[in-house]
């Protein structure tokens, strides 16, 4: 008769989770999630530096993409019942998605018109420029100026995704998101080339 003890759950709990990690599918662990909350950690380790890096590249903040990924993640904890069988990394996505836009929103200035009157030269100082990582504001403008799906696809690709994990979270074909990439930088190119 085997008696149960901290090691002897611990080795089972990990060879339980090298079964779960090897080689799953998001929807297949997802359906487990009802029966085993620990696959849980394992969806976040998974999508952790993916959201991160989407959130930090979409931000330019260290700071509020750290709570940013929190939040994305609180939410799919809060949504998961609302989640139908589908992509798990293209609803996580549009979760993140939404959290960076709520984000620009919640800082939107409130003031009154007459009150930009009133306003300091919106112009960065040095110490500004350098602490905020001016050298990169070229970039970040110049993908401003891209269609949504375009930006889209140059920052997920940013954050590490793959070209069929971009596709599954823009529901198109991966060959339509290399086309997108393309015409994303050829519009790049042609945004931040000098005038002469």
């Amino acid at each position: 008769m085997a008696f149960w003890s901290p090691q002897a759950q611990a080795e089972s709990d990990s060879a339980d989770r090298a079964a779960i990690d090897a080689g799953s599918d998001d929807a297949g662990l997802v359906a487990r999630l009802h029966t085993d909350p620990a696959v849980l950690t394992l969806l976040y380790e998974r999508y952790l530096e993916p959201v991160y890096r989407y959130c930090y590249v979409r931000m330019g903040n260290r700071e509020r993409a750290e709570d940013a990924t929190s939040e994305v993640f609180l939410r799919v904890v809060a949504r998961l019942g609302d989640y139908q069988q589908g992509n798990f990394a293209a609803w996580l996505f549009r979760i993140a998605h939404n959290v960076v836009v709520d984000s620009y929103r919640a800082q939107r200035p409130e003031a009154a018109i007459d009150d930009a009157m009133h306003l300091s030269d919106p112009q960065p100082t040095a110490e500004d420029a350098i602490a905020g990582g001016a050298e990169y504001e070229p970039l970040y403008n110049a993908l401003a100026m891209l269609n949504h799906e375009q930006r889209a696809v140059i920052e997920l690709q940013f954050t590490g995704w793959a070209d069929a994990q971009i596709a599954a979270a823009l529901s198109r074909t991966p060959a339509a998101v290399r086309m997108l990439r393309l015409r994303a930088m050829q519009r790049l190119r042609e945004i931040m080339k000098p005038s002469r």
